[in-house]
C-alpha cells in the first residue's frame, strides 16, 4: 500500500516539476520574445550605446533607458545566444515595445541611426569649422585647418563622433582623390603639382555653380596660365579683402589694385593657396579641362557665363551684361 501511494506521489511530484518547467520556459519565452516596455515619449526610445561597452554596460544603458526591464536577464539572453561579444555601439531608435530578442538583434547588427553631416563646396576651412560646431551630435574642438585641404561632401557619422575624425576623414578623402586624378591628368598641363591643381580648383569652384560650365570655366583659366596672362578672377580679390567670408557689396577699385598676393588682378600665376575647399567635381575639372581656346567669361545674366575668343567678342558680351544689370536694378 505504501509503495502504492509513494508511487502515486512521485508521479504527481514528476508532473509538477515538468508542469513548473513548462511555465517558467513560457514565462521565460514571453519575457524574450514578448512586448517590451512602453516608450517613455513618443513611437521610440533614443539609446547611446558608447564605445567599450561590454555586454553588461549595454545592458545597463538599455535597462537606464527603460528599452528592457531587466539587464540582468538580458545579460543571460545575449551570452547564452552568443551575442555578447558582437553588440555594436553608436545610437539606436527602440520601437515603443520592442521585445528583447528585437533589441538585441538590432544591437548586434548594427542598425544604429544614420546620422551625416553635409559641407557644401567652396567653404573655406574656417566656415567648415563653423559648420562642424554647429553640430551639436558631435563632441570635441578643432582648430582651423589649411586652406583647401578638406574634401567638401555628405559624410556618415554618429553621435559622439568627434568634429577632428571628420576633418581628418575630409582631409584623407581629398587626398586620395587628388593623388587618383593626379594620376591621370590631362597632358601637359601648366599646373606644377597637386597642390597647384588644388589652388586652380578652388577658384573654378568659386566662379561657377553650374555644373556643366566647370570644365569650360577650367579651361579658361587653363589657357589664360598658358598664355602668360593674369587669371584676374574677382574671388581672389574678395579673398584677399576678406579671407573668403562675403563682401556684402562689390569690389571697390582699390581693392582691385591692391597688390595683396592672393589677388590675380595684381599678380599673374596662382595665388599662394587656395582660396577654398573645392569639391569633387572642380578638382576633375582643371585636370581634365575642356579643349577650347577661349579666355574669357562674364555673366550671362542667366545664373551661367557668356566664353569668348577674343576681346572684341567679350567686351559685347560684357555690354550685354551690364544692360541686364540695368534692368534688373530698374533701369537706373
Amino acid at each position: 500500500m505504501r509503495r502504492r501511494l509513494w508511487s502515486t506521489r512521485r508521479r504527481r511530484i514528476g508532473a509538477a516539476v515538468v508542469g513548473l518547467g513548462v511555465a517558467v520556459l513560457a514565462i521565460g519565452l514571453l519575457v524574450i520574445l514578448g512586448p517590451g516596455p512602453r516608450a517613455r515619449s513618443g513611437a521610440e526610445t533614443l539609446v547611446q550605446i558608447p564605445r567599450g561597452s561590454g555586454v553588461s554596460g549595454v545592458a545597463a544603458a538599455l535597462e537606464a533607458a527603460g528599452v528592457v526591464r531587466s539587464a540582468t536577464v538580458f545579460q543571460l539572453v545575449a551570452r547564452a545566444t552568443g551575442a555578447g561579444g558582437s553588440l555594436k555601439a553608436g545610437e539606436y531608435a527602440i520601437p515603443s515595445r520592442a521585445s528583447m530578442m528585437a533589441v538585441l538583434s538590432d544591437l548586434e547588427a548594427g542598425r544604429t541611426i544614420a546620422r551625416s553631416v553635409t559641407l557644401p563646396e567652396g567653404l573655406t576651412s574656417a566656415m567648415i569649422v563653423r559648420e562642424l560646431r554647429a553640430v551639436d551630435w558631435l563632441t570635441g574642438d578643432v582648430e582651423i585647418p589649411e586652406e583647401g585641404v578638406l574634401l567638401p561632401e555628405t559624410y556618415r557619422a554618429e553621435r559622439g563622433d568627434t568634429r577632428q575624425s571628420l576633418l581628418d576623414r575630409m582631409r584623407a578623402d581629398q587626398q586620395a582623390l587628388l593623388d587618383r586624378l593626379w594620376a591621370s591628368r590631362q597632358p601637359g598641363l601648366p599646373l606644377a603639382s597637386p597642390q597647384e591643381a588644388v589652388v586652380l580648383a578652388s577658384i573654378v569652384e568659386k566662379e561657377t555653380g553650374q555644373a556643366d560650365e566647370r570644365r569650360r570655366v577650367a579651361a579658361v583659366f587653363i589657357n589664360r596660365l598658358r598664355l602668360g596672362m593674369r587669371l584676374q578672377s574677382d574671388p581672389t580679390v574678395i579673398y584677399a579683402v576678406s579671407r573668403g567670408e562675403p563682401l556684402g557689396r562689390g569690389i571697390r577699385a582699390s581693392e582691385l589694385a591692391d597688390r595683396s598676393p592672393w589677388n590675380t588682378y595684381a599678380h599673374a600665376g596662382l595665388p599662394p593657396t587656395p582660396i577654398a575647399n573645392p569639391g569633387r567635381a572642380s578638382l576633375e575639372a582643371v585636370l581634365d579641362p575642356l579643349e577650347t581656346r577661349e579666355i574669357f567669361f562674364v555673366a550671362d545674366g542667366s545664373g551661367g557665363h557668356a566664353f569668348a575668343e577674343t576681346l572684341e567678342a567679350h567686351n559685347a558680351n560684357v555690354a550685354r551684361w551690364r544692360r541686364i544689370e540695368r534692368a534688373q536694378g530698374g533701369g537706373g
